[in-house]
C-alpha cells in the first residue's frame, strides 16, 4: 500500500507527456544538410538536390555562398511532376539566402543551383573558379521557426517544446495517412487486376470449349458426307 500522499500510479497526463517526450527524441530529424564546392562554368549544368515531401508541407532551404570573383550564383526550387513546376528562381545569389516554398503535391522538391561564369576571363582562369555551397533544406515541422512563435505568442520552454511535439506529431499522423491511402490504392490495384485475370481465364475456357464444340460437330458433319460414320 502506497504512503499517503504519493500517489500510487503516474497521472495519466505526466504519462501522456513522457510517451510524447520519446516520441520526439526518437523520430527522425526531415533535414537536409551537405556542404559541396560547385566548379564556374559559361554554360553550367544545374546540381539538384532532391527531397521527398508530402502536399502542402512548408520547405525552407538556407543556401551560405561562398566568395568569388567572376561568378553568378542562381538558385531554382522545383519539383519531379512531369509539368517541372518551379517554385522559386533567383538570380545572384550572396552569402546567406533562405527560401521558403510550400509543396504543391506529393513528390520530391529539387533545389537546383548553377554557377556562372562573369567577366573577361580566360579559359585557364575560368576552369579554376568555384564555389563553396553549404545548403540546408529543412521540410515540415523542422522548418517551423518556433522561437519566433514563441516570442510572438509569449509562449514559456516547455509550451514551445510541446508545440514542436504537436507538430511532430501531426507529421506522424499525416504520414500514417499517407500510407494507408497508398495501401488502400495498392489493395484496389490488386483486387482489379485478380478481377481481370479471373475474367480473361474464364474467357479461355469458355472460348476453348466453343472451339472444341465446333470441331467435333464439323468433324462429324464431314465424316458423314464422306460416309465414314452413320
Amino acid at each position: 500500500m502506497a504512503p499517503r500522499g504519493i500517489p500510487s500510479a503516474l497521472p495519466t497526463s505526466l504519462l501522456t507527456l513522457t510517451l510524447l517526450a520519446l516520441l520526439f527524441l526518437c523520430s527522425p530529424e526531415p533535414t537536409t544538410a551537405i556542404k559541396f564546392q560547385l566548379p564556374a562554368h559559361r554554360y553550367p549544368t544545374a546540381k539538384c538536390i532532391w527531397n521527398t515531401v508530402h502536399e502542402n508541407q512548408l520547405v525552407i532551404v538556407t543556401a551560405n555562398v561562398g566568395t568569388g570573383e567572376h561568378q553568378r550564383m542562381d538558385i531554382e526550387i522545383v519539383d519531379s511532376s512531369p509539368k517541372k513546376n518551379v517554385y522559386l528562381s533567383k538570380k545572384g545569389i550572396k552569402s546567406e539566402t533562405r527560401l521558403a516554398v510550400t509543396s504543391h503535391a506529393e513528390g520530391e522538391v529539387g533545389v537546383c543551383l548553377k554557377n556562372y561564369v562573369e567577366g573577361d576571363v580566360t579559359i585557364d582562369v575560368a576552369n579554376k573558379l568555384s564555389r563553396i555551397i553549404d545548403l540546408d533544406v529543412d521540410i515540415g515541422a523542422d522548418a517551423v521557426d518556433y522561437n519566433a512563435i514563441a516570442n510572438q505568442e509569449s509562449l514559456s520552454g516547455l509550451e514551445t517544446e510541446m508545440r514542436k511535439i504537436e507538430g511532430i506529431i501531426k507529421e506522424v499522423i499525416d504520414e500514417m495517412n499517407y500510407l494507408k491511402s497508398r495501401e488502400e490504392r495498392f489493395t484496389q490495384t490488386n483486387i482489379s487486376t485478380n478481377q481481370r485475370v479471373q475474367s480473361f481465364a474464364w474467357f479461355t475456357i469458355v472460348a476453348l470449349t466453343g472451339l472444341g464444340v465446333w470441331q467435333i460437330l464439323h468433324l462429324r458433319a464431314y465424316f458423314k458426307r464422306k460416309y465414314l460414320i452413320d
